[in-house]
């Protein structure tokens, strides 16, 4: 068809990857991760802004703290997940804007002096960065649970600062059987895309 990207690739990323709600107990490397976003950080923002901050929930320890934030319908997996990641936007990413955007370093100042604007292009950028950062685990073969079903006020306290703003958690690993709800519809071409 009209895609450069090899019918077995599409797949993998998009037409056969599914949520999942159940894992195996296989582990999720800091290889595994590092490779993902290693792979994923090429992708597209304004600015080339890289406001996506990742916590990975590892130890029990941190896994009990986390747990009581989740909607109740989320706790369950969210225990016996291989690995869970907290997905935050940097409210002061535009501190890194001279190195990272350095053909017009001024954009730090000229753009992103005020914090309300700043937090509006971080919490759009990173959420750019963590729908990246879903589909380089869907590369890595592995399969994402994406959820917002928590408390952000109660993970930003446990987890983080008053300069980043948690987004998504996502369950990460091999997905366990009757890992996915059936899929749902999705709208076709004409329903979503005009020409003007």
């Amino acid at each position: 068809m009209s895609l450069a990207l090899d019918p077995a690739a599409q797949d993998l990323l998009f037409r056969e990857a599914r949520t999942a709600n159940t894992f195996t107990d296989e582990p999720v490397t800091e290889g595994q991760i590092q490779a993902i976003y290693d792979l994923i950080k090429y992708a597209p923002t304004a600015f080339n802004q890289s406001p996506l901050r990742v916590v990975l929930v590892r130890s029990a320890e941190a896994r009990e703290r986390l747990v009581p934030h989740m909607a109740e319908g989320n706790r369950a997996k969210t225990a016996t997940a291989p690995l869970v990641a907290i997905l935050a936007a940097d409210n002061e990413f535009h501190e890194e804007l001279p190195a990272l955007f350095p053909h017009f370093p001024q954009a730090k100042d000229v753009f992103f002096s005020e914090r309300a604007a700043r937090e509006q292009a971080a919490a759009l950028n990173a959420s750019l960065q963590a729908g990246y950062f879903i589909l380089g685990i869907r590369a890595a073969g592995l399969a994402a649970g994406p959820m917002t079903g928590f408390d952000p006020a109660g993970v930003q306290k446990e987890f983080l600062d008053d300069d980043h703003t948690p987004l998504i958690i996502v369950n990460i690993g091999k997905p366990g059987e009757d890992a996915s709800f059936p899929r749902g519809p999705r709208l076709a071409y004409d329903q979503v895309v005009t020409a003007v």
